[in-house]
């Protein structure tokens, strides 16, 4: 999942913000993508290729015609292989240059003959971002399918400040990430998760918590939001940095984060709780501040807080976490039955490199069977992905849904045969329905065909443009069809 053997066309142009995109490169690389660089002549003059070439173990590609390059005919043979391609920075002469359509260096030639979606992050003076041609440039870009990332606001390199600046390095790998997962495994679901630990206030300045670092729900936020899912993340207070492209609700208390999730959950295909909720309160709160040279001795009252997975109802997966120090699986299985969840995931507390604070885990897998499934350590965002393959799992249980394999006359033609298996899922001849698609909803009708002896369904409206966004699909390749609404909304999605 995430960036993992994915193919990234990287684009640099000429500007003083070029030496984030030095460190976007190599967190790409680390994160295990296929880098591939393209400088404008420009950004030449800011950094060397050789830079790049070190960072990525790729060659960078300066020129038009580049002799001794790997690549037959370079704007193509990229643009072919791309996954995703990203332009950090992309200056207001580049911006303006592609919404014109004008191919004269390798990066916009680039950019006219992919078909891989395109992720730009602005960076100039916030004068001439501003004005209104960058801004009419920007918008033709975004009408035509280009995710526009930033600029921030901030230092300039004029000495003054506005908005212009080239947004930090994380929330373009954000931006990026979420751009891949619209072909996932989780694409139209929501899925709400919660992190930390809450706080519940002894008086203005103390409370009772606990050492949650919100790790583990932070990575499974970002996990879901690669694999396509609308995330709500629900947040007690954590030192971490907002997820990008994830809807994060900040809370404190435990009554706080119930009416949170309450709220979250519809709508919602699953809650993962993954906070650490304080199980007590105090009773009543001290106004001011407690003064220790006052008390001698301090007694707190206590009451339970709202015990959220238990309380919070509705039509969706539930997935609890035991955070335990003895009697590991049997206290999970009891808390599995006792809320009635779907799944648990248990850790042993007291392990080394395991638990709260650490950056890794290793966690039991217990479902409603009782069936034990054990992780070794793993960094967290890897216990993330194994938590939601459980989750995909489920789902599809679930979910009504088929695979269809496609064949020549599919393609060429840009239709889709529905089995007569399948007729039962779809509404009556000439009857509209709406596709849920990584390219966005697509309004189409069914029609009647001739299939041997039986009329079957195939849809053909509106899915040219869909065939044109995968023209990696070839005959044999199977695509998912998914009943969200019956007889009205669908879910389609390459196998």
């Amino acid at each position: 999942m995430g960036l993992e053997g994915k193919t990234v066309v990287f684009g640099v142009t000429g500007s003083i913000a070029v030496y984030k995109a030095a460190d976007l490169a190599s967190q790409l690389t680390q994160a295990g993508a296929k880098v591939e660089v393209i400088m404008t002549e420009a950004a030449t003059e800011f950094i060397t290729p050789l830079t790049f070439r070190n960072i990525t173990g790729r060659p960078v590609v300066t020129k038009m015609f580049e002799l001794n390059s790997e690549f037959s005919v370079e704007h193509v043979a990229l643009a072919e292989a791309a996954d995703v391609v990203v332009i950090a920075p992309a200056t207001a002469n580049t911006i303006a240059r592609l919404a014109a359509g004008i191919a004269d260096d390798m990066l916009c030639c680039t950019v006219l003959a992919t078909k891989a979606p395109i992720v730009i992050a602005p960076a100039m003076h916030a004068a001439m971002y501003e004005n209104q041609i960058t801004q009419d440039n920007l918008a033709k870009l975004q009408a035509r399918g280009f995710t526009i990332v930033g600029p921030a606001y901030g230092r300039l390199a004029s000495g003054g400040t506005g908005l212009g600046r080239l947004v930090d390095v994380g929330e373009i790998l954000g931006t990026i990430c979420q751009v891949l997962g619209r072909s996932g495994d989780l694409v139209g679901k929501k899925i709400v998760v919660t992190a930390g630990g809450t706080q519940e206030p002894v008086d203005p300045v103390r409370c009772l918590t606990n050492r949650s670092s919100g790790k583990m729900g932070y990575a499974l936020a970002e996990a879901a939001r690669d694999r396509g899912a609308q995330v709500v993340l629900v947040s007690a207070p954590s030192a971490l940095p907002k997820p990008v492209c994830v809807d994060v609700v900040n809370v404190g208390t435990a009554q706080e984060m119930y009416e949170a999730v309450k709220k979250a959950v519809d709508k919602a295909d699953a809650l993962i709780m993954a906070a650490a909720v304080a199980d007590y309160r105090t009773k009543k709160v001290a106004e001011s501040k407690i003064k220790r040279q006052q008390v001698a001795s301090l007694t707190l009252e206590l009451e339970r807080t709202p015990d959220i997975l238990g309380e919070v109802k509705g039509k969706f997966l539930r997935i609890g976490f035991a955070a335990e120090s003895e009697n590991m699986v049997a206290n999970a299985k009891e808390k599995l039955q006792r809320k009635q969840l779907d799944l648990i995931v248990a850790n042993d507390i007291t392990a080394k490199g395991s638990g709260i604070g650490a950056d890794t885990n290793q966690v039991v897998i217990i479902d409603r069977k009782g069936k034990v499934e054990e992780l070794p350590l793993l960094p967290k965002r890897q216990v993330a992905d194994r938590i939601l393959d459980r989750v995909v799992e489920l789902l599809d249980k679930a979910s009504k849904r088929f695979e269809i394999i496609l064949k020549p006359s599919y393609i060429n033609s840009h239709f889709i045969h529905i089995p007569v298996a399948e007729r039962g899922l779809f509404p009556e001849f000439k009857r509209s329905l709406t596709l849920l698609t990584d390219i966005g909803e697509i309004e189409t009708t069914a029609g009647l065909c001739k299939s041997g002896t039986h009329r079957a369904l195939e849809l053909r409206k509106g899915l040219g443009k869909w065939y044109e966004a995968h023209p990696e699909l070839k005959s044999g390749d199977g695509v998912i069809f998914e009943v969200v609404e019956p007889l009205k909304k669908y879910r389609l999605r390459k196998a």
